[in-house]
């Protein structure tokens, strides 16, 4: 009978790669960066230069844990990364006593670059001129003419819409919105809005299923309780013998 001795190697197997969470007494933010356990601390700090802000010639790197405890200090910039024990989920805080906490995230004292209108139409190398030279957008007449065309034809068979279907005050009514419920109340106004194109229908719903009190960034085009107001398209509303239904909102 023949003996066999069966060998196994053990290895730790750890990631090359970590993930850490990054802070310091510059930003008020916290970052979560991947980095390679191979980089030596030297180039960890010009990349968390790149990221806080501080200098990577007078930085200091503390390294805390999960439960924030200092676990080690990054001070030796030839050793790499992964020389030091720091795992998945610990924080990086970077110090510059050099730096100001907040001062690239205070932006009131940037110079602003700003150009008038009359700067801006003079400049060639703009979305604007290049537009304008090439006959596109609002700068093509006869797609402009079409456009407004075919708004006005738009709005009068909305209007038509309205004035066919009896869409007038104290109308009632049904209205449908897709993916919405089927809502009882009666017309209150119907015609032209300032806060969106074309016409529109008022509507009194008899349930506070509505938007608004009949007024609309200050512009009041009928009167109603809060709640119990919309505005809708007309070809969403059906005029017709609507009894108010009894709904439980409890």
């Amino acid at each position: 009978m023949t003996d066999y001795t069966l060998e196994k190697e053990y290895k730790v197997v750890t990631s090359d790669l970590v993930n850490v969470f990054i802070t310091s007494n510059i930003t008020s933010f916290t970052s979560e960066k991947r980095f390679d356990k191979s980089l030596t601390v030297s180039d960890l700090k010009s990349k968390l230069e790149m990221i806080m802000g501080g200098s990577a010639l007078v930085m200091k790197i503390n390294v805390f844990d999960k439960e924030d405890k200092v676990i080690c200090s990054l001070e030796n910039d030839n050793a790499l990364l992964g020389s030091y024990p720091v795992d998945d989920g610990c924080r990086l805080h970077v110090e510059d006593n050099s730096r100001v906490k907040g001062e690239f995230e205070n932006t009131a004292a940037v110079e602003k670059f700003e150009l008038s209108k009359d700067e801006y139409a003079k400049k060639t190398d703009t979305v604007a001129a290049f537009l304008k030279k090439n006959k596109l957008g609002k700068y093509n007449e006869e797609e402009m003419a079409e456009l407004a065309k075919q708004k006005e034809e738009r709005e009068a068979e909305e209007k038509r819409t309205a004035v066919e279907g009896g869409m007038v005050d104290g109308a009632r009514c049904e209205v449908a919105v897709a993916g919405q419920l089927h809502r009882r109340g009666a017309v209150r106004f119907a015609g032209n809005v300032h806060f969106q194109p074309g016409w529109w229908v008022g509507v009194e719903y008899d349930e506070p299923t509505g938007k608004n009190d009949g007024s609309v960034g200050g512009k009041r085009y009928f009167t109603c309780q809060a709640k119990y107001g919309g505005f809708v398209k007309p070809n969403c509303v059906k005029v017709g013998d609507f009894p108010v239904e009894d709904l439980d909102f409890s």
